[in-house]
């Protein structure tokens, strides 16, 4: 019954009384139990309130409620607060972690009556692009179980993809929907940064952090991206302005592919490029201009500088926010002979490799000496990298690259290489970098059969654009 549900479908077999939300529950509860084992998508399942969730849907659908996600099975990323339901961040620092609040777009989707069935695998603090970094184990890609399944929202993905929800959230600070979206064949939408709150998300680098949807499909992702966006006065940095209706704005605006200007920019086609990789986003491209799209090569020239720029901020704010994870405020506690050595022994135990990494390259690149030769100088680069983006959408209404540079690698390949794993990252950074957001579609498969992402990306607030976009052209390649 529940293969392949979309969020359409369940909304339609509900309100047609095909099947209950507490019968769908159930039903998705079962596969959660049966292969979670296996894939490793969810470390707690939320069985009891799920289906306490799925009743009180049940109760509201009887009188007549028709809210668009009302009794919707779905996952959320375990960096995001859940009251009453363990918020690990991936990390043995917050293992017995219980929020007694919400995370403002956790809380929209409760008040609209969706059913969380539990919290989804990442990297610590989204600290990665595999999954391989939690500390609850590697999560495993369903498209062959001996690859990642990208990261850091990884297990939402897997979630996904193996239909142990219908939808789900993730987060994305350098890539973090957009690629795990990739590597397991379904649609990653990234914010705007501002769009949605992020007041309850764990932060790793906060002026990055952007909270996205993983979906079956572009009309899956506008549906939930409608519920969850919006101006929160609890996050300073959440957008003032209108969240407009997407699912009638996507379902409308087939006329618009006509005349589109997609910008192809040339930085993007590089040596290492995997050719199925580079072959599947042409031919996606070509599909726009058979659609009527106008198509032109564009240039990005920072698009190099993404990456380190990428790994100062991001690891520098890193440093910044963990430091209150010390064993007095938050989490866990290993005693010591003092306070200095109860700080050192808490964090020794609570965090692991990668975290500890990026703590020491941001703590260097923020000290004394090394401030304004390093973080300094990478703001300065970013401000350069996001003219670049505002000088392109003068000519260009959105722009079309691979999402990752390779399909899906082998669990183990790159983890005892961080360079080789950051590498993974060279084409989703710089989007994080400028503030604007963007969407993986799936375009295709490799020699091995693992699906391949195309990235869309668009200005800030340019989210119906996309969504549009890729809701046109998932409609015309599979109808």
């Amino acid at each position: 019954m529940i293969d392949h549900l979309t969020v359409k479908a369940v909304r339609a077999g509900l309100q047609k009384k095909q099947f209950s939300a507490l019968e769908l529950t159930h039903a998705y509860l079962k596969r959660i139990h049966e292969h979670n084992p296996r894939l490793n998508a969810y470390i707690s399942v939320n069985d009891e309130e799920a289906l306490q969730q799925a009743q009180a849907a049940d109760e509201r659908i009887a009188k007549g409620d028709d809210t668009p996600v009302l009794g919707l099975p779905m996952a959320i990323k375990d960096v995001l607060s859940t009251k009453g339901l363990r918020t690990t961040a991936g990390s043995r620092m917050l293992e017995n972690y219980v929020p007694t609040w919400d995370a403002t777009c956790v809380a929209n989707l409760r008040s609209a009556g969706a059913i969380f069935l539990g919290k989804t695998n990442t990297d610590e603090f989204a600290m990665g692009s595999s999954t391989e970094n939690s500390a609850y184990g590697v999560t495993h890609n369903p498209h062959d179980e001996s690859r990642v399944p990208g990261g850091s929202s990884g297990g939402s993905a897997v979630a996904v993809a193996a239909n142990l929800c219908v939808v789900a959230l993730g987060t994305d600070t350098g890539g973090s929907v957009r690629q795990p979206a990739a590597y397991c064949g379904i649609t990653g939408l990234k914010n705007t940064y501002g769009r949605v709150s992020r007041y309850g998300l764990i932060a790793y680098g906060s002026s990055l952090d952007s909270v996205g949807v993983l979906a079956k499909n572009a009309e899956d992702a506008a549906i939930i991206n409608s519920v969850i966006a919006g101006h929160d006065p609890k996050d300073s940095t959440s957008i003032h302005s209108p969240v407009p209706n997407y699912v009638d704005e996507i379902n409308s605006l087939k006329s618009k592919i006509q005349n589109l200007r997609i910008g192809v920019p040339k930085e993007y086609f590089i040596g290492g490029l995997q050719p199925d990789v580079e072959n599947a986003v042409r031919e996606g491209v070509r599909a726009f201009e058979r659609m009527g799209a106008v198509v032109k090569e564009i240039s990005l020239p920072t698009t190099h500088l993404g990456l380190p720029v990428y790994y100062l901020i991001a690891t520098a704010e890193a440093s910044s926010n963990l430091s209150r994870f010390d064993g007095v405020k938050y989490g866990l506690r290993v005693n010591g002979d003092d306070l200095i050595d109860m700080y050192g022994k808490t964090r020794q135990a609570g965090f692991g490799d990668e975290v500890k990494r990026r703590i020491m390259l941001g703590t260097y690149a923020l000290s004394a000496g090394y401030y304004d030769a390093y973080y300094i100088r990478a703001q300065k680069v970013r401000t350069l990298i996001k003219q670049d983006f505002e000088r392109a959408y003068q000519e260009v209404d959105i722009i079309m690259t691979p999402v990752a540079p390779t399909t899906a690698f082998k669990i183990g390949e790159k983890v005892e290489d961080p360079l080789q794993m950051y590498l993974t990252d060279v084409f989703s950074v710089t989007l994080n970098l400028a503030g604007n957001c963007g969407i993986s579609v799936p375009c295709g498969f490799d020699q091995q059969k693992l699906p391949i992402g195309m990235q869309l990306m668009g200005p800030a607030l340019g989210e119906t654009q996309l969504l549009s976009a890729a809701h046109t052209y998932q409609f015309s390649t599979f109808n």
